[in-house]
């Protein structure tokens, strides 16, 4: 069996939440949230579904692991800080390098829904993103009826651009989506 790949000892934190990256051991509690999400965060997210394995899991995370090592992707586990309970995802991916952007996604599993953990790790990221990756802009696309999605993106201080027509491909169809763009001056103070 391989040894963990060297990533950086890396924490993002602010009560209740703490963020690092993804880990080998991490795929049993990966594959729970993920089973009792599906008919949630499945709805928008065609990766969480109900045949999702702990070999997916794995897979996942060693993705993860590997756009770590590559800079180009940065995922994060968002872990309850008092309780280590593993609460969803986030992370930067689709980097462009040339015009120092990228595409923050996140995610929360079904039972703690409601409690702005995906607003406040969104900006945990952004600003490792802005601070850490140099970037000067980061887009968040959700589907135009994914509300929660979309308020998160707000939360954070992004500002919605556009119905993009054809921006996302999801269960072999194209779909339109809502583009929001986050700049280091939008990223609201409460955020930061």
């Amino acid at each position: 069996m391989s040894s963990e790949p060297t990533l950086p000892a890396l924490k993002l934190v602010e009560e209740p939440l703490q963020l690092r990256p993804w880990q080998t051991q991490d795929a049993e509690d990966l594959f729970d949230a993920v089973r009792s999400s599906v008919a949630s965060v499945g709805r928008w997210l065609p990766w969480c579904h109900a045949g999702y394995d702990l070999d997916e899991a794995r897979r996942w995370i060693s993705h993860c692991q590997d756009g770590w090592s590559r800079g180009e992707h940065f995922a994060f586990p968002i872990f309850d800080l008092r309780t280590g309970e593993l609460l969803g995802g986030a992370g930067l991916n689709q980097r462009n390098r040339p015009h120092r952007g990228a595409n923050l996604g996140y995610w929360v599993r079904q039972s703690r829904h409601g409690e702005g953990i995906a607003a406040r790790a969104a900006a945990l990221v952004a600003r490792f993103g802005f601070e850490q990756l140099g970037l000067i802009r980061i887009e968040i696309v959700a589907m135009p009826d994914n509300h929660a999605s979309r308020r998160t993106a707000e939360k954070t201080g992004a500002r919605f651009e556009a119905i993009a027509r054809q921006r996302l491909w999801a269960n072999g169809l194209a779909h339109d989506a809502a583009v929001y763009g986050l700049t280091p001056a939008d990223l609201l103070p409460s955020a930061r």
